[in-house]
């Protein structure tokens, strides 16, 4: 595991430090290696870039207790907050169509949901895409693959099977599948990630990834970043979400992580929304509003 320190976090600081340094070269290298352009890089004018607000939204996973006891007070909540956007992960209970009522009634907008691997690839992949148009989201994602398929193998198959639930999805009128990474995902067996398996083996058309930053960091991608380069845009949503010293889950922009490094090809990869998720809060609300100052804030 690798941790990376956070530079600039608003718009004060023009210093690059080694660490940053080291990644910008790195993904340089990559592209000048797989002959991909990348947006100049103005030292003047890079401290002015910034998350679109339309862009920063909260994975619900993160609100889940507060849900179960008030789904539609906890949605008013993030959105006065300025949640442009929400993934959702679990509905407390309410259908499709209940949730998309309480989010057009307060402006917010479901951009995915997760929805089970068995689901997907089995007689429930109609209704998941058609839930997917009530919520008005557009892509479904696969949160994670059953243990037993975690060997090269098992995530060929997945890939296999992406690549036809991307095509189905596709079909109807969303975005490609999306799958969310745990640290599991990035072992490697025989010289090879199994996450670069499904990268290299699924349809860039059909299928793509929610990359989470923290689990790619805690499975040994020192630059979780670096995707970005060598697969560009591929990776249309983020989970944000910072590590503590310790290892453990942070507000964002509270911990280790460098977001500001991070972010930098983030439109190279095609980034379009930057999740806000917390695993086990203290407070969802106070993580809530921390991160989404830290992201509102951040200059890259």
């Amino acid at each position: 595991m690798t941790a990376m320190k956070r530079t600039r976090s608003n718009g004060t600081g023009n210093g690059l430090n080694g660490t940053r340094r080291a990644f910008l070269g790195t993904s340089m290298g990559l592209a000048a290696a797989l002959g991909t352009a990348l947006p100049a890089r103005a030292g003047e004018a890079s401290k002015y870039r910034r998350i679109p607000r339309g862009g920063i939204g909260m994975h619900l996973y993160t609100m889940r207790d507060v849900l179960a006891r008030d789904f539609a007070g906890t949605l008013e909540q993030l959105a006065g907050i300025g949640y442009a956007t929400v993934g959702v992960s679990g509905r407390h209970g309410n259908s499709a169509a209940g949730i998309r009522r309480m989010l057009d009634a307060v402006h917010l907008k479901a951009v995915l949901e997760h929805v089970a691997y068995d689901t997907l690839k089995g007689s429930g992949l109609p209704q998941a895409l058609e839930d997917l148009h009530t919520l008005g989201a557009k892509w479904p994602v696969v949160p994670s693959l059953p243990g037993a398929m975690h060997t090269p193998d098992g995530f060929r198959e997945a890939a296999r099977q992406f690549n036809r639930i991307g095509k189905a999805s596709r079909d109807a009128g969303l975005g490609p599948v999306l799958f969310h990474n745990h640290g599991s995902d990035h072992v490697v067996v025989d010289g090879t990630s199994l996450y670069d398996i499904l990268l290299t083996e699924t349809d860039p058309h059909l299928v793509g990834f929610e990359l989470d930053v923290y689990w790619a960091a805690k499975g040994g991608s020192s630059e979780p970043g670096r995707y970005f380069v060598r697969h560009p845009r591929r990776f249309p949503a983020l989970h944000v979400k910072d590590m503590a010293p310790d290892g453990g889950f942070a507000d964002v922009g509270s911990g280790t992580l460098d977001f500001a490094a991070m972010f930098d090809h983030a439109r190279v990869g095609g980034v379009k929304q930057w999740l806000v998720e917390h695993d086990t809060p203290a407070d969802p609300f106070a993580t809530a509003r921390n991160s989404y100052r830290y992201l509102a804030a951040l200059r890259y």
